[in-house]
């Protein structure tokens, strides 16, 4: 799993992330970093560090959960896409929410035109569950719409997937002039940059009506899934796939928790067994190093007073040096 969610990763981030693992290992008090640590560690260079105890009201909490749970229920019911890993509402340093992580079952370097169309109806899932289930949209999607219009540009510019305009590159060209910033230059006329806007627009339209048909249909399954992360707060692939699979909630709430009190169990032994450790370590140096124990304080005056008993000892013979000898 770390190998499929870093692929493609650089050297430096991979550096990152085994360091992050590292620290949240020592935080934890273990001396070997686990998966657990590594799939944490992905996670914050991705998203940032966990903020739970930032306040947020139920009624947004529960705005997000659908919003996530619209995005991994579309790419669930469609062949084409990567496999939900993990589903959360917990919120990020990164600002975010909530997050929902696909990630491939093998490396990736080609994209077909119905897998971007599939990356599409993704990223617009959460807008559409927002709008089916509380008739209203939020600043939230902003980063999906922002997401889904630079792919669908691609799509028509770069990629030649658009029917109407055919295999031929539209994308801009960028210039880069000295001291200046990025200056683009467009090759093609006004007309057909009108044709590029309405086409980016229909693609991305018809995105949302895929969408929607989707969540419409399994709108009962929608519902059951978003309490189970209300509930639960983070849904990995194995929960999520059970409840779309129509396993009761409450079945993986009594796992959840037994596993929960388990994980604490073992954290309160390893943290008993840490101070047991260190007592002995203590014990252990005190008798090889008596004065290890010693407060700063009693070694400073045990040490001024040693030069000043043997002035004492000298005075006093010097004393006895000087005194005449009784005769008999």
């Amino acid at each position: 799993t770390i190998g499929r969610a870093t692929s493609g990763a650089s050297g430096a981030e991979l550096a990152n992330i085994i360091n992050e693992a590292a620290l949240r290992a020592v935080r934890m008090g273990r001396s070997a970093v686990s998966q657990t640590d590594l799939e944490e560690s992905v996670e914050v260079v991705i998203a940032g560090y966990q903020r739970k105890s930032a306040v947020i009201s139920e009624q947004e909490k529960k705005i997000v959960a659908y919003h996530e749970i619209g995005h991994a229920l579309v790419a669930a019911k469609q062949s084409d896409s990567a496999p939900v890993h993990k589903i959360t509402i917990v919120p990020r340093t990164s600002g975010a929410l909530g997050y929902t992580m696909q990630v491939e079952e093998g490396e990736r370097f080609l994209m077909s035109r119905e897998e971007a169309f599939n990356k599409l109806a993704t990223l617009t899932g959460g807008r559409t569950a927002e709008e089916l289930i509380f008739r209203s949209a939020t600043t939230g999607a902003s980063n999906d719409i922002e997401r889904a219009t630079e792919t669908a540009r691609k799509m028509v510019t770069k990629y030649g997937m658009s029917d109407k305009l055919g295999p031929v590159n539209y994308s801009s060209e960028e210039e880069v002039f000295l001291g200046k910033d990025f200056s683009t230059r467009r090759n093609y006329s006004e007309e057909i940059a009108s044709e590029i806007d309405h086409e980016i627009k229909a693609i991305i339209e018809d995105a949302f009506a895929r969408t929607s048909e989707l969540l419409e249909t399994n709108i009962d399954k929608l519902h059951v899934i978003a309490q189970g992360l209300l509930e639960l707060e983070t849904l990995d692939a194995d929960q999520f796939r059970r409840l779309f699979e129509g396993e009761p909630l409450e079945t993986i709430k009594e796992e959840y928790e037994a596993k929960m009190a388990k994980k604490k169990k073992l954290k309160e032994e390893a943290r008993k067994e840490e101070e047991e450790r260190r007592r002995r370590e203590e014990e252990l140096a005190a008798q090889e190093f008596p004065y290890s124990q010693m407060k700063d304080k009693d070694w400073e005056s045990r040490y001024e007073q040693v030069p000043e008993r043997e002035m004492q000892e000298r005075e006093g013979n010097k004393d006895a040096d000087s005194k005449p000898k009784q005769e008999e």
